[in-house]
Order: structure tokens, then C-alpha cells, then sequence
């Protein structure tokens, strides 16, 4: 087994040494680029929207999303110092925290178009704490899993690890989120998937789950409505089926090339939340079908590097960066899936932001920070093939392989201790 391990760390030095410096500047270039894009096409979307809301500047949106920007960037630089097992240590703190946050805003939060997602904070700022709950929950199950995952064998104690999640799905459910509360579902049956749990019980959870779901959407006269006219919109063209009509009829305008940047249509007016839940619309409607392609071929490329940074940190026994890693990954792959599904009627509307690129401060500051932890992830890999320790300083140090087949080694009693090979010692270089 020591071999194996050895020959399988040397295969990832070889490959880390291919790839030069401590972090990987691709990933790194692609998030910052989407950045770049989204706020380009929040500006081009939110004008027209800014003037029908009667805004002195019309620039308003396109101004706040600039300053959420740079404070999540802001954020990024110094959390990107913190490592990873301080993330674990934090989670105990955060986990509890946000579920009473949830609480709070499901009883006394700001209502929105029938909603009552958003907490108001001093300035004029809300903050919504679905999209925190959403990364807590990654950070939640990964550490439960590395710390206990033979709990996963005895069903009377897993059922404890579906508490705290159930809670904050319950009061995500309280603002009338159910797209929120779809993505944790998902990062949550992933994980657990991930982490082998026996098949019949994974089976149940995804039973309960869609039990779930299904029981929130039967008792919403609303959301009955959504999925009645969820293909087909033309049958209630001016009531449910109106923001999906304004979508394809923006989409099929765009066509291929699209119509040119700022020369939109329905953003002034025809297409509400153009900026937010609706901006896949707008940038097939002004660039075109093949930008919306490439769009998704780089959100299926950070999901892959997502999974492979996971797997990597799993070869390296980095079990929760692993978990960290993928959760993050599913994320981002169901979020997106969902807002681009839901732009061109496959899916109901659900209120969900482009990653990186929709409006909305919450959801870009808290998927900033997670792309950090991604980052970080990517970056401690590299650090431990190295040879350098990234464990967390309370874990207790596995012992070395080498001095155990040392001490192991008996002695001759026949041979002076002199004239016995002295064993020879590694030395590290950090």
C-alpha cells in the first residue's frame, strides 16, 4: 500500500510540475474574464430598465454592480491567505449563524414581487442569505464527512446530518425560494453521493427530496401556473407565460451573430428582471446564439476543473478541500443550468442569478468568495505535492511509514551495536 501510495504522489508531482506556479492561471483568467463580461452586459441590460424605474442615473445598477465587484474581489485577495482548514473551524460558527439569519428574514425580510428573500443592512443594501446558506452547506457536509464519515453506515445517526440542512431548506422555502432550495437539494444529494452512501438510503433521500419539492409546487396556485404554461407561454401570453414569451422572442431575434451590443429590444420594457434573472436573454438578443454557446462552454469547463481539483485533493487525502471543491462545482453547474433553462422555457421561472454575470450583490460577493476557496483548494494541492504540510495543526499527524519499517527492524543480539546498519534518514526539503 505504501508503494502504491508513493508511485501515485510522484504521478501528481510530475504532473504538478508540468503545469508551472502555485495556482492555475487559466481558471483563474476564465473567472476573471466572465467577471469582465457580466458586468458589460449588466450595464447594456439595466439602462433601459433604470429609466422605466424612474432612477435620476441610469447608471445606478450598473454602479452598484461595479462597487459588489470590487468588494468581492476585495474579499478574495485577503481570504485567499486563509487556509483551508480554517474553513472547516469557521463552519461551526457560520452554519448556526445563517440558519438564524434565514429565520429572521423569513419572518420580518423585505418583500419583493411576492417574495421575502432580502435582509435591509444600513446604506441601502440587501442581503439575501439563500446564496450564503447555499455555500455553508458545502462547507457543512464536507467537514461532517471528513470527520465522521462511518456515520454514513448507521442510518439512526445519519438522519442527524439531514437536521440542520432540513432547517434551512425549511425557512428557504419560508421566503418563497424554491430555486434556492432546489440548488441545496442538489449540492446535497451530491455530496452524499459522493461520499458512498449505501444505495438504498441514497434512493430514499432523493424520494424525500422530490416528495419535497413536489408537495411545495402542488400547494402553490402560482407555481401550478409556471409549470402549465412552463413549454408553452403563447397559451397565457400576457398573465404566467409573459417574461417566458419576451425571452425566446428575444432569443429568436438575436439569432446566430445577435443584433449588436446596446441595440436590444425587449430589455426596454417587454423583458422585466432583464438585468437579473433574464441577462441570457439579453446577451443572445445583442451577441448572438454561439456567445450564449461560449457561455456555456465555460461554465461547463470551470465545473470540470472544479471536479478535477476535487479528485486531485482526494488522491492527496485532502478530504474536505475535495468535498469543498466538487460542492462548488455542482453549484455552479446546477445554478447555471437552471437560469438558462429557465430563459428558454425549458424550465419554470425560478429566480435564480447567471453565475458571475447577473445582477444582484449577495449572490456575486458569495460566489466570489467561493471561487476563492476553489482557488485555495487548487493551490494547497500543489503546495502538499510539494512536500509541504497543510493539515490542520490540532489533526494529529499520521505516522511515517518509513521510521515504522525501522523500528520494526530486529535487531541481531550476536552483533555488537556498533557494527549494525544505522538507518538511514530522509530529510524533507520544505
Amino acid at each position: 500500500m505504501n508503494l502504491l501510495k508513493k508511485i501515485n504522489q510522484s504521478k501528481l508531482l510530475d504532473r504538478d510540475l508540468s503545469t508551472q506556479g502555485n495556482h492555475d492561471k487559466t481558471l483563474l483568467w476564465v473567472l476573471l474574464c466572465l467577471l469582465a463580461f457580466g458586468l458589460i452586459m449588466v450595464y447594456s441590460a439595466s439602462v433601459a430598465q433604470a429609466g422605466l424605474s424612474n432612477f435620476d442615473n441610469r447608471n445606478v445598477f450598473f454602479i452598484k454592480q461595479v462597487q459588489f465587484a470590487g468588494f468581492g474581489l476585495f474579499l478574495a485577495a485577503i481570504l485567499m491567505r486563509v487556509p483551508m482548514w480554517r474553513w472547516q473551524r469557521w463552519t461551526f460558527f457560520l452554519l448556526p449563524l445563517t440558519l438564524v439569519v434565514l429565520l429572521i428574514v423569513g419572518i420580518a425580510g423585505e418583500e419583493v414581487n411576492g417574495a421575502r428573500r432580502w435582509l435591509p443592512l444600513p446604506g441601502g443594501i440587501k442581503f439575501q442569505p439563500s446564496e450564503a446558506f447555499k455555500l455553508v452547506t458545502i462547507m457543512y457536509m464536507a467537514s461532517f464527512f471528513k470527520r465522521r464519515l462511518d456515520v454514513l453506515r448507521d442510518f439512526k445517526r445519519v438522519k442527524w446530518i439531514a437536521l440542520p440542512l432540513g432547517l434551512g431548506v425549511g425557512f428557504i422555502l419560508m421566503t418563497r425560494d424554491l430555486g434556492s432550495a432546489a440548488v441545496v437539494f442538489a449540492i446535497a444529494l451530491a455530496l452524499l453521493f459522493l461520499a458512498n452512501l449505501p444505495g438504498k438510503w441514497f434512493v430514499f433521500v432523493v424520494g424525500v427530496a422530490a416528495a419535497i419539492v413536489s408537495m411545495v409546487v402542488v400547494t402553490s396556485e402560482f407555481r401550478m401556473r409556471r409549470i402549465a404554461v412552463m413549454w408553452q407561454p403563447w397559451k397565457d401570453p400576457t398573465g404566467t407565460g409573459y417574461q417566458s414569451m419576451g425571452s425566446l422572442m428575444s432569443i429568436e431575434r438575436g439569432g446566430w451573430f445577435g443584433e449588436g451590443l446596446g441595440n436590444g429590444l425587449f430589455k426596454r420594457g417587454f423583458l422585466p428582471e432583464a438585468h437579473t434573472d433574464f441577462i441570457a436573454a439579453v446577451i443572445t438578443e445583442e451577441l448572438g446564439l454561439i456567445t450564449l454557446t461560449a457561455l456555456i462552454l465555460c461554465y461547463c469547463w470551470i465545473v470540470f476543473r472544479a471536479f478535477s481539483i476535487g479528485k486531485q485533493a482526494r488522491d492527496l487525502e485532502l478530504h474536505y478541500s475535495s468535498f469543498i471543491a466538487i460542492g462548488i462545482g455542482v453549484w455552479i453547474g446546477v445554478q447555471s443550468f437552471i437560469n438558462i433553462g429557465v430563459n428558454i422555457s425549458l424550465l419554470p421561472n425560478k429566480g435564480l442569478t447567471l453565475p458571475l454575470i447577473s445582477y444582484g450583490g449577495s449572490s456575486l460577493i458569495i460566489m466570489i468568495i467561493a471561487l476563492t476557496m476553489l482557488l485555495r483548494v487548487d493551490y494547497e494541492n500543489r503546495r502538499k505535492i510539494r512536500g509541504f504540510d497543510v493539515a490542520d495543526p490540532r489533526d494529529p499527524k499520521e505516522p511515517d511509514p518509513d521510521a515504522a519499517d525501522n523500528e520494526t527492524q530486529p535487531e541481531n543480539p550476536t552483533e555488537p551495536k556498533s557494527a549494525q546498519p544505522k538507518p538511514i534518514t530522509r530529510t524533507r526539503k520544505s
